[in-house]
C-alpha cells in the first residue's frame, strides 16, 4: 500500500471560541500505489482536514498516517496539493510558475527549466509558457497548478476541490483532462469533493465520510473500464454508483441536521 491511514483522530482549534473540535474520528482505510481515491461526504465532515493531515499541515490527535512505510508528520516533497485556488505568483509566467517549486528543491535551474517545459506541455499549454496569470482563464490557471504541484514529482497527488470555482462546461473539460495526464503519470491521488458526479468520474473508489466528526461509512469501488469518455456519466452503471453515493451522504445530512436541532 502507498498510503495508509490507521484510526487517525484529527481535533482543530475554533478561533472565535478557543475549544476543540473534533473533526475527524478513527479513519482507517488503504490506497494502493497508482490508485486514485476520492473522498466525499456532508457539507463540514472533515474532507479537507484529513487532506491537510495527509499533507503534513495539521497534527493528528492520535492515530497514524503513513506513506511508504514513513510515518507522516510535517509537510514533505513527497506530497504535492492543488488547492481550489491556484494561488499562483502574478510576477511570474507560466514557466516561471511550474519551476518554483522545482526551484526549492535546489534542483539546477537548467533541469528545473526541463521539468517545467515537460509538465507545462503535459496539461496542454504549449504557447502560453511565457504567459502571466492575468492573461490566462481560471482553467488554464488551474492546469499551471497542476503542472506545478506534478513537477516536483510527488509520490502521492493532493487534490482539495480543485475544480469547485470552475464553471460547468470549464469544469468537465478539466475532470477529462486530469484523466488524461493521470493516465500519463500514475501517480497516487486523493481528490477531494462535493460533487459525486465527478468522484465517480474520476476514481477508483469513492470513500464515503459521515457527518462530522468524519468516519468512513462506506467504501465504493467505481467498476467502470478506463479510459473513460464524458459521455459514461449517463450510462445505466454509473448513475447506479452516483445515486448509491447520494443516499449515503443524504442520511448523513439528516442526521446531521437532526443532530444539530436537538
Amino acid at each position: 500500500m502507498k498510503l495508509q491511514a490507521r484510526d487517525v483522530v484529527i481535533h482543530h482549534r475554533r478561533q472565535r471560541y478557543g475549544d476543540m473540535l473534533l473533526a475527524v474520528d478513527g479513519v482507517t482505510f488503504d490506497i494502493a500505489d497508482g490508485e486514485f481515491v476520492a473522498i466525499v461526504g456532508p457539507s463540514g465532515c472533515g474532507k479537507t482536514t484529513f487532506l491537510n493531515a495527509v499533507d503534513g499541515l495539521l497534527p493528528l490527535t492520535s492515530g497514524s498516517l503513513t506513506l511508504d512505510g514513513r510515518q507522516i508528520d510535517r509537510p514533505g516533497h513527497d506530497r504535492a496539493m492543488v488547492f481550489q485556488q491556484p494561488s499562483l505568483l502574478p510576477w511570474r509566467t507560466v514557466t516561471g510558475n511550474v519551476m518554483y517549486g522545482v526551484e526549492l528543491l535546489r534542483i539546477p535551474n537548467e533541469e528545473a527549466r526541463g521539468r517545467a517545459k515537460r509538465f507545462v506541455d503535459l496539461v496542454g499549454l504549449e504557447g502560453f509558457a511565457e504567459s502571466y496569470p492575468l492573461e490566462l482563464s481560471g482553467g488554464m490557471q488551474q492546469r499551471v497548478n497542476l503542472a506545478r504541484a506534478l513537477a516536483v514529482d510527488p509520490e502521492v497527488l493532493l487534490l482539495d476541490e480543485p475544480f469547485a470555482a470552475l464553471d460547468a462546461q470549464t469544469r468537465e473539460t478539466m475532470q477529462q483532462e486530469l484523466l488524461r495526464i493521470w493516465n500519463q503519470t500514475r501517480k497516487t491521488a486523493v481528490f477531494i469533493t462535493h460533487d459525486i458526479v465527478e468522484a465517480v468520474y474520476l476514481a477508483d473508489r469513492v470513500i464515503v465520510f459521515t457527518a462530522r466528526p468524519g468516519r468512513v461509512k462506506e467504501i465504493v469501488r467505481v467498476d467502470i473500464p478506463r479510459p473513460r469518455d464524458l459521455r459514461v456519466k449517463r450510462e445505466p452503471g454509473f448513475v447506479e454508483i452516483e445515486r448509491r453515493i447520494w443516499e449515503s451522504i443524504r442520511e448523513e445530512s439528516a442526521r446531521d441536521g437532526l443532530a444539530a436541532t436537538a
